[in-house]
């Protein structure tokens, strides 16, 4: 557990940019990641556990995308494929508390080119790094409805652990949602870390790009 003695309110999440080795990391804004969004996300499903509906009229969807960061307590990014330059999803930092070195991971978009490849488990490793190392937060959350099945099994393959289901939690696009809460802690990070470089290592995969080992295997060890 962290040592409390010396404990003061961290900073809240900046508009960052972050670099990796397959993405880029950076403030989301219509005028830069609007018409990529749009087409990577013209796919109805990927809105099914959103609270937001999904629309495929532009000027609806820009006017949805400019109030994104006019939402309290939210900070958006893109993620960007750095070879491309192409915006592949989005995500925000959210419902944050500085006082508690606490935050949540949310309104998680990821496009068809990003989901389940190196740039979507980059993404990830490079939003705890900067939580835990650059912020120095103690706790970050993953939460989603208890029907997302896709959702759980990413919060636990990127090693967050299952605390719980808060039933009846809120209604969304008028229904009921169960909302499972997952949750990594800052013991936990390093640990963490060290598997998530190892998994990322290019001599982690093979001249087709498949993984010879498991984000999961690495963890293990």
């Amino acid at each position: 557990m962290s040592n409390l003695q010396n404990w003061t309110r961290k900073k809240y999440p900046e508009l960052v940019t972050l670099e990796g080795a397959y993405v880029r990391i950076e403030p989301l804004t219509l005028a830069r990641h609007g018409d990529d969004i749009f087409e990577e996300t013209r796919d109805e499903a990927l809105w099914c556990y959103l609270p937001d509906r999904y629309t495929n009229d532009r000027n609806a969807f820009d006017e949805w995308f400019n109030d994104l960061n006019n939402r309290d307590n939210f900070v958006f990014y893109a993620i960007v494929n750095r070879e491309t330059g192409r915006t592949e999803g989005s995500f925000a930092l959210m419902r944050t508390d500085a006082a508690n070195g606490v935050t949540e991971v949310g309104v998680v978009i990821f496009g068809p080119k990003l989901k389940r490849s190196r740039k979507a488990t980059e993404a990830i490793y490079l939003t705890m790094r900067y939580v835990f190392d650059t912020l120095g937060y103690r706790r970050f959350e993953w939460k989603c409805d208890n029907n997302n099945e896709p959702s759980k099994i990413a919060a636990r393959r990127f090693g967050f652990s299952f605390e719980g289901l808060f039933r009846q939690h809120l209604i969304i696009k008028g229904r009921n949602r169960d909302t499972a809460w997952f949750s990594i802690i800052d013991n936990e990070w390093p640990k963490l870390k060290v598997a998530f470089e190892a998994w990322l290592a290019p001599t982690n995969f093979d001249a087709e790009g498949h993984q010879k080992k498991r984000l999961e295997d690495f963890r293990a060890r």
